[in-house]
């Protein structure tokens, strides 16, 4: 096993991916001032988006029944814990898109090739927030 979306196990009998991209940013309000450089405020964690990339092979991989899948955890809408094989939890995602690029056909029209792209956004916070949040509330306490 590769990694956990929900339910859905990435492995080579599903949809191996054979890419992973993780793009995290922070947000920092920008405040101009006269006769001055702007002064940079940290107002919190930005967006934090995964995406998987990879090439099927139905005949060796998942092809149709696992990207169907996937389009269909899409279209709830909801959002599903994401873990990697090693344990790494990364938190609760959402799927945003999903790209596919199909070549090398049979004579019948059906794929030997699919390229996927998978994108994930989170949705939930970030552990160490809430590990902030319980700092201020011991402080207000003592």
């Amino acid at each position: 096993m590769m990694m956990v979306l929900g339910l859905f196990v990435f492995m080579r009998a599903t949809t191996p991916y054979q890419t992973l991209a993780q793009e995290r940013n922070w947000r920092h309000a920008k405040n101009d001032r006269v006769g001055r450089s702007p002064k940079y405020q940290y107002v919190g964690p930005g967006e934090d988006k995964i995406t998987l990339s990879g090439v099927l092979y139905p005949e060796i991989t998942g092809g149709d029944i696992s990207l169907g899948l996937l389009h269909t955890m899409a279209f709830t809408g909801s959002a599903w814990p994401l873990i990697e094989g090693t344990g790494s939890i990364y938190g609760m995602y959402v799927i945003t898109s999903i790209q596919e690029t199909r070549t090398e056909f049979f004579k019948d029209g059906k794929a030997r090739k699919i390229e996927f792209t998978l994108n994930l956004e989170r949705v939930s916070e970030d552990l160490r927030e809430a590990l902030g949040d319980l700092s201020l509330s011991l402080d207000k306490l003592i």
